[in-house]
């Protein structure tokens, strides 16, 4: 954390120390809830949480709004997770594959090629599993607000098209900090490299890494794009990204300001796949007019590479029941 950042968060820190509780600034008018995002400010993410704050500005006729930090501004997704737990900010929004690790029941929804389609995952996450998902935040001082699908994850790089699993062979690729991730690249045949989402585009630069994975509309928003020039859909995951809130926080409100802000996270779902879902389009249009080369995969071969990664996770005690419906319900 740079020196900067840590005497901003510190101002932040002591600011929230002067309201009547953790976590949200004081203003002439009410409460701002600190919300932070490593996402760019027209990121669906946090177009979500700006209408949230919105609606509950609205609804509180200004005694409750929400201030969003984009840009990772608050620092990187572990930093915030912290500081979410420990009450210094408010809500966050976390990659689940951030979180896999320390939570493990998001661990299904990372899992290779588990996912056959986004209406898929849309249907597991809106159901009694992403409820599941959300409730397991409350035994680490998290309050899970609502689940935001962000389309399949593929393969870029720098080096040149990847079509099958012998094409990654040696290749640096940036992970997050997840087993999965370093058990199913490592099984494809790559050298995974665990790094913050922040840092990626400067190791690109540098040539620290070779290509990451990630989806379209982040490989796009992030510029990664401009030195990654050969995108690969190998489509291995549809992990999603969580939104969380401060239980701390959370429980210092009143239980009428509880059902507020549940009820307007659960509503921001449809406005994040909105915005989803036309930017994801964008996106894609955008790289191609900038000359990236879009690469079809063998899907049999990565499906059948990654195949042991998935076998693992099945025999997972505590979770094989929920990946076992989760591959029932495929399209």
């Amino acid at each position: 954390m740079t020196p900067s950042r840590r005497t901003f968060l510190l101002g932040l820190a002591g600011a929230a120390c002067l309201t009547a509780r953790p976590g949200a600034q004081a203003s002439q008018t009410g409460k701002r809830l600190v919300a932070s995002d490593v996402h760019v400010s027209d990121y669906p993410s946090v177009e979500a949480v700006r209408w949230i704050g919105q609606e509950l500005a609205r609804a509180t006729d200004g005694r409750l709004s929400i201030e969003a930090y984009h840009s990772g501004q608050l620092g990187r997704e572990l930093d915030q997770i912290d500081m979410a737990r420990h009450g210094a900010i408010d809500i966050t929004r976390v990659y689940t594959g951030a979180l896999n690790n320390a939570f493990p029941l998001t661990i299904p929804l990372g899992l290779p090629y588990l996912f056959q389609s986004k209406a898929h995952l849309r249907r597991i996450i809106d159901g009694p599993i992403g409820k599941q998902v959300l409730d397991g935040f409350n035994a680490r001082g998290l309050v899970g607000l609502a689940i935001f699908d962000c389309g399949a994850r593929s393969v870029y790089s720098t080096k040149g098209p990847i079509v099958r699993p012998a094409d990654m062979a040696g290749l640096k690729l940036r992970i997050p900090p997840s087993d999965i991730f370093l058990k199913l690249m490592s099984a494809l045949g790559a050298n995974p490299t665990p790094l913050p989402y922040g840092d990626v585009f400067s190791a690109l630069e540098t040539r620290l890494i070779d290509g990451a994975e990630n989806n379209v509309r982040s490989f796009q928003s992030s510029r990664q794009f401009e030195i990654a020039r050969y995108w690969s859909e190998t489509e291995h995951s549809f992990a999603p990204d969580v939104l969380l809130m401060s239980g701390r926080n959370f429980l210092a409100l009143s239980p009428d300001d509880q059902a507020l802000i549940r009820e307007l996270a659960a509503r921001s779902v449809q406005v994040f796949r909105d915005r989803w879902d036309a930017g994801e389009a964008e996106s894609r249009r955008t790289i191609e007019s900038a000359g990236v080369q879009i690469q079809a995969v063998d899907r049999e071969a990565f499906v059948a590479a990654s195949a042991p990664v998935l076998a693992e996770y099945r025999q997972h005690p505590d979770l094989a029941d929920m990946i076992a419906t989760i591959g029932s319900e495929a399209d």
